[in-house]
């Protein structure tokens, strides 16, 4: 049995007759009865009784129209999906995100622009670190992430860099060093002054590349700088800063969280190692068109050359 013994059997017993039924189906009247019959017997019952004005269902016909527009209904409906799928207007795109990044105003932005242009494609969310979004990236688990700095870069993965930003010094109210900027909207402090300081950090697993280059901006500084306390989330560094644990440093795009319990201060020798990039991870090459309409989607958001 073929579709096309259904659509037959549909039309002929739509129009009640075979001479209206070839018609519409643009073939000869006698093939046309010679597909039924043979669908009959294969079946193993009539499915119209015939007579001189045309054809009605037989009992069974009329179970089986049922079934058989059910099956050419879902037919179509699959082949619909599929096409909206192949062009990425339905299917599944599945995106990670880090604390920091999340916290960057550009990736709701560019998850809010992509949802509004692509409303029937479903999107998953989960949250990790960047090397656990990575290595999910990699084996297919993910198909995109928002990160900061890589903290690797493994064959078969595309790194777009979106933005960049400087990374900002976190103090707790009442600091000293505080009293010295007092009545500066955003005090500057200078890393040299951080000497005996205990830093609260992201874990490097997690944060290596920005790890790195922090405590590698700290001994140019003249001073390696003492790790109290190593944490999952830039979130909780914050926290923790509030409740006078040591001092942190986070991409300038989280200044605010806890305001009224830390300063954010700006840091004198802000070069290129002590920058936050907002990273779109994702694979190389074979990405669905959903997800290839997605980076697409945030490469609108993205500053020039980056």
């Amino acid at each position: 049995m073929e579709l096309r013994h259904l659509r037959y059997f549909v039309v002929v017993a739509e129009e009640r007759n075979f001479t209206r039924a070839a018609r519409r189906l643009n073939m000869q009247q006698p093939p046309l009865s010679q597909q039924i019959r043979a669908l009959e017997q294969e079946l193993g019952f009539a499915l119209f009784h015939r007579h001189p004005k045309g054809v009605d269902l037989s009992i069974g016909g009329a179970a089986f129209l049922h079934e058989a527009q059910t099956i050419l209904a879902n037919v179509t409906q699959a082949a619909q999906r599929a096409a909206r799928a192949a062009n990425g207007i339905e299917g599944i795109i599945t995106v990670g995100l880090t604390s920091s990044a999340a916290a960057h105003p550009l990736t709701p932005r560019i998850l809010q622009a992509y949802r509004n242009a692509r409303p029937a494609v479903v999107m998953k969310f989960s949250e990790g670190n960047a090397a656990e979004l990575t290595a999910a990236i990699a084996s297919g688990k993910l198909d995109a992430g928002f990160l900061r700095m890589p903290v690797s870069q493994p064959a078969g993965l595309a790194f777009h860099r979106l933005v960049e930003e400087e990374m900002l010094l976190v103090l707790p109210m009442g600091h000293a060093l505080l009293k010295k900027n007092a009545g500066k909207a955003m005090p500057v402090i200078s890393l040299k002054s951080l000497r005996g300081e205990q830093f609260i950090l992201v874990r490097k697993p997690g944060a290596s590349g920005m790890y790195a280059n922090f405590i590698e901006a700290c001994v140019q500084a003249g001073f390696t700088p003492d790790i109290a306390v190593e944490v999952d989330g830039m979130l909780t560094n914050i926290c923790l800063v509030a409740a006078g644990v040591g001092v942190s440093i986070v991409p300038a795009s989280m200044h605010g969280f806890h305001s009224e319990q830390v300063r954010y201060c700006r840091i004198l020798e802000s070069g290129a190692k002590l920058r936050a990039p907002l990273t779109l991870v994702c694979q190389a090459a074979g990405t669905p068109p959903a997800v290839q309409q997605f980076l697409a989607e945030a490469g609108r958001f993205a500053e020039p050359d980056k």
